[in-house]
């Protein structure tokens, strides 16, 4: 079939689009990889960790600055160039492990991985956007719930990998380790190959049949805001609400990852659970995180992008005030469950939320850019936490003070909902509002 939309059907596109997210969404399940690494090769477990760190960060500044890559060259070369990219990464992490060198590791692994993980990401999410002009929240929510839940398919699959081709006395082997890369490397570089070369634009004024075909109806699909309809990411930067959503972003993923990197201590803290209870109850919140970013990306359809973040702030401001008030490891647990959900329906709104307000012209580029807020809030969110645990030895100031900046992202909401509505007519503003 040729890469001209005309002869393409959108929900396999969307299939595509989330056999990408699914591959590269394996980096979640990381961890499985902690151990064996250690007991294997003697590696620290900062080292191990590094290697994680290295590959995110690569992930937020590949995403901001290869957006352009992806306007220029389209979903297809795009994606292809993410599962060379990945894929390569994933394989020549398994050379490193082979030759016990940390620092390829580094290199394959985090960095070559790493751009393959942004570019991956970010490849198909503006395709999506043009495919789904009637249900952009529900259409980006099912491509980024594949990215939550990779981890589903890669954690088990991975482990069982290790100790099926580890031999000998010990549980995991380094032959056993970097062969399991090399099958994982080629899985991922098949699946997304295949994902990628179905993705292609529409043509352009293409609408699904049942949106009125009329040039008011084509305009609301580029953009719910009238006046900024298409613009370029350049220009989308010197917006105040480009800097409005990046600081909603940042201040919702650093809460988000707070919890993450902290769930298990705070569920043995406050809730006085057992250390086996505690990792049984974290094994759940990428349930959790996939399923609330196809839930609430799906619901923004409906009553709006900007009453659904001020949803997850009002949500969460809740929760983190009632999580030191509250007895009882499973309704802190449930608590944990709800705030997650937020976290990743913060990412699968983004983009839908993104075209709404400067249309779908260079929404991959602009998408790419507001992802920057998620590598600084990588290291913000934990970093914060650590140093007011440091000091004052307690989860329950550490959740206090976290609540406060969820206000002040509250507050960046409702202004920018002040701002979208000096704009336009409320027609236009509707679903971004």
């Amino acid at each position: 079939m040729g890469n001209n939309g005309a002869d393409k059907n959108r929900w396999l596109i969307a299939v595509g689009a989330v056999a990408i997210h699914l591959s590269i969404g394996g980096i979640y399940a990381y961890s499985i990889y902690q151990n064996p690494l250690q007991s294997a090769l003697g590696w620290e477990t900062s080292s191990v960790s590094l290697a994680f760190s290295i590959a995110i960060f690569v992930l937020g500044m590949t995403a901001a600055f290869l957006g352009s890559y992806v306007e220029k060259y389209g979903p297809r070369k795009s994606g292809l160039a993410a599962a060379v990219l990945y894929g390569i990464g994933t394989i020549g992490a398994g050379v490193s492990v082979q030759l016990g060198s940390l620092y390829l590791f580094f290199a394959t692994f985090g960095l070559i991985g790493g751009m393959g993980l942004g570019l991956g990401y970010i490849s198909p999410i503006g395709t999506l956007l043009e495919w789904f002009p009637d249900r952009r929240g529900m259409a980006t929510g099912l491509a980024v719930m594949g990215f939550g839940a990779g981890a589903l398919l890669t954690s088990p699959l991975g482990n069982a990998l290790m100790l099926n081709f580890s031999t000998g006395s010990a549980q995991y082997t380094q032959s056993g380790i970097a062969t399991t890369f090399y099958v994982l490397g080629a899985l991922y570089f098949v699946l997304m190959s295949l994902g990628a070369s179905y993705l292609a634009k529409p043509e352009e004024g293409w609408l699904p049949s049942g949106m009125e075909q009329t040039e008011a109806a084509q305009e609301k699909a580029k953009s719910a805001i009238s006046g900024l309809s298409n613009l370029t990411a350049a220009e989308a930067r010197k917006t105040p609400r480009f800097y409005m959503v990046w600081l909603i972003i940042f201040i919702n993923v650093s809460a988000g990852i707070m919890l993450l990197a902290y769930a298990s201590p705070i569920l043995q803290t406050l809730g006085g659970a057992s250390a086996t209870t505690a990792a049984f109850i974290t094994g759940y919140i990428g349930l959790f995180n996939g399923g609330g970013r196809i839930f609430w990306s799906s619901l923004s359809d409906y009553i709006g992008r900007t009453t659904t973040y001020g949803a997850f702030f009002v949500i969460q401001i809740i929760a983190f005030f009632m999580l030191p008030q509250v007895a009882g490891v499973w309704i802190i647990a449930i608590t944990l469950f709800i705030i997650i959900t937020c976290y990743g329906g913060g990412f699968a709104c983004l983009p839908a939320y993104l075209s709404d307000l400067f249309g779908t012209k260079e929404v991959s580029a602009i998408h790419g850019y507001a992802l920057t807020a998620w590598g600084l809030a990588g290291v913000a969110g934990p970093t914060l936490a650590s140093t007011i645990l440091e000091s004052t030895g307690s989860y329950t100031t550490a959740l206090y003070i976290i609540n406060v900046v969820l206000v002040v992202g509250l507050a960046v909401v409702l202004v920018l909902r002040w701002r979208i509505g000096q704009v336009g007519d409320q027609s236009a503003t509707a679903t971004a509002n």
